[in-house]
């Protein structure tokens, strides 16, 4: 039997990772492990772990593949013992649960990260990783599914910088870490979708769901179906992270701003449709020149998905932990070629942090404080840039 030891069991995973896995078939069992909050291990557990997979167009799975959930406030031990007969530990934490800085070094500084380097109990999944590796025999595969450039790469380095700190010894040979590209979209669950199922932890999803993954697993996999292992993830995740990802963002505060509250809303409106539009195009044109041929193809396909009235995708889901994700979906393609709508992204992402500040509300962000006071500041549209890392541009997006 495999097993597979997953941090992280919200909506995504549950659509992603663990659809796959229960498609699979075979005898691979998941561990879940959650850092924080212990709704849904508490929703999960009451049903033996099973959940209904609401996918758009195609109808309810009932996915059965999770042992048990386990939650870091109760105890490291037995995540650590999980861990240790793993062959694959995989991820789902969000771009903040990284606990990167904005130069992509592991912030030492962090609260949680330094809690975990003073001693137990752990905290962080970059914690939790460094120390079972510090014990291991066995070899493993850390397999990240969040939206990061060079995930595996990131996540290798955040553990190697943190066993360094912490004064770890580990045998690098027994781990692979490979990149890969996750794209499935997974919106928040509401009570027609629980009712509509008879399932208060169901899932919804689109029927789209893609994963490339770096073929350089250090032991067994499970047998997913339609994933493609390639030797180079990178043309794919900056197709995704370029034009789905950065035109998401886009429409999340532009959309915002012209008081929608749903993907499908935004795209609906003409103009906001043809700066997505503008923004796929422009992206693509960054793209390695042996995937350009895909771009126009998968901008019309984009556009067919956020169309989806049936998803119900919020914008305020996507605006979340925007300080994160900036940096890579909109910044790293603006930095090859300064276009107006990329340029106003960035300048939408600013509106709405000083906006929400001036309403008295605190931004769902790992930086929440930080913007708050860059936005209560005598520049802070200048303080802003600052905090993402992107001062270079501001004579761009300032002018």
């Amino acid at each position: 039997m495999g097993q597979i030891v997953h941090f992280g069991l919200g909506n995504f995973a549950r659509a992603h990772l663990l659809d796959y896995t229960a498609d699979a078939g075979g005898d691979w069992q998941v561990i879940g492990v959650n850092l924080r909050s212990r709704t849904t291990r508490d929703g999960l557990a009451a049903q033996d772990y099973a959940y209904a997979l609401k996918v758009q167009g195609v109808g309810v799975k009932q996915i059965a593949v999770i042992n048990t959930i386990l939650l870091a406030s109760e105890g490291q031990q037995p995540i650590l013992q999980a861990m240790a007969t793993a062959d694959i530990i995989s991820a789902t934490v969000t771009e903040k649960g990284y606990h990167l800085d904005q130069n992509g070094q592991l912030d030492l500084q962090d609260p949680v990260i330094a809690a975990d380097l003073t001693g137990l109990p752990l905290r962080s999944l970059i914690g939790f990783i460094a120390h079972d590796l510090a014990q291991r025999d066995r070899p493993v595969t850390i397999l990240s599914c969040d939206n990061r450039p060079g995930n595996g790469d990131a996540l290798r380095q955040a553990v190697q910088q943190f066993a360094q700190a912490a004064h770890l010894t580990i045998d690098w040979s027994l781990a692979r870490f490979p990149n890969a590209m996750v794209d499935r979209i997974t919106p928040a669950t509401t009570d027609l979708i629980r009712q509509e199922c008879n399932d208060p932890m169901a899932v919804p999803t689109e029927a789209f769901r893609e994963w490339v993954i770096e073929d350089c697993f250090a032991g067994p996999r499970p047998d997913w179906p339609d994933v493609q292992f390639v030797q180079d993830v990178r043309p794919h995740e900056l197709r995704k992270l370029r034009m789905l990802n950065g035109a998401h963002s886009f429409l999340a505060y532009a959309g915002l701003a012209q008081g929608y509250d749903f993907v499908h809303e935004a795209i609906s409106d003409p103009q906001l449709r043809r700066q997505a539009l503008s923004l796929m195009m422009e992206a693509g044109a960054t793209l390695p020149q042996d995937i350009q041929d895909q771009v126009p193809a998968y901008a019309q396909a984009l556009l067919v998905r956020f169309d989806n009235t049936e998803l119900a995708h919020r914008l305020d889901q996507i605006a979340m932990d925007g300080s994160q994700k900036l940096p890579y979906r909109i910044l790293d393609t603006l930095r090859l070629g300064a276009t107006p709508v990329l340029i106003s992204a960035v300048r939408a992402w600013m509106s709405y942090c000083i906006a929400q500040t001036a309403l008295g509300k605190k931004l769902n962000d790992p930086l929440a404080e930080d913007i708050a006071r860059a936005a209560n500041s005598a520049q802070p549209e200048r303080k802003l840039l600052q905090l993402i890392g992107a001062e270079d541009l501001a004579p761009l997006i300032l002018e």
